[in-house]
């Protein structure tokens, strides 16, 4: 082996440990493969049409995870809703049944993701809110570090601006 050839190949296996430690290197993983697994919220910021801005969610009440095979799943469930009193889910009272209807959202169905607009397309197959069903959002993503950032429709007109962080 000639001197160039040994530089070369030195080189070569410099570059290929170094991908292995670099974060810049590592980033260039697609979005698809960045989106992988489970997040877990930390905000939803909801914009209502008139500006007003609340939060219908907080730190730790939701999961959303998207596996390999195109599937995602996302619910949301606040914490301290009333007990039902029966202890039976389907023997609620009208009060028990609109505090979960509305202390919770759940949704699943399949998942796409354009590289090149950096865009993650939901396709929901069921819901909570049975309006949402057959529904497609396309949703610009940011992914930074540990954490994933969309903005989706909000539930109520307006906009909701949505961070998770990776499950741990």
């Amino acid at each position: 082996m000639n001197f160039g050839a040994a530089v070369c190949v030195v080189g070569l296996t410099a570059t290929s440990v170094a991908s292995v430690f670099d974060p810049a290197m590592a980033q260039q993983k697609s979005l698809r493969e960045r989106l992988l697994g489970a997040w877990t919220l930390v905000s939803i910021v909801a914009t209502r049409p008139d500006g007003n801005k609340e939060e219908p969610f907080s730190t730790d009440e939701g999961i959303l995870m998207f596996d390999g095979s195109g599937y995602f799943s996302v619910q949301l469930c606040k914490r301290g809703r009333p007990k039902y009193a029966s202890n039976n889910r389907l023997k609620g009272t009208l009060e028990e049944y609109q505090a979960s209807a509305q202390g919770c959202y759940s949704a699943w169905g399949r998942y796409t993701v354009s590289e090149p607009d950096q865009t993650l397309t939901i396709a929901i197959d069921h819901a909570l809110f049975p309006n949402l069903e057959g529904t497609r959002q396309v949703l610009t993503t940011r992914i930074a570090g540990d954490e994933l950032m969309y903005s989706s429709p909000g539930a109520a007109g307006g906009t909701a601006d949505v961070v998770w962080r990776r499950a741990q």
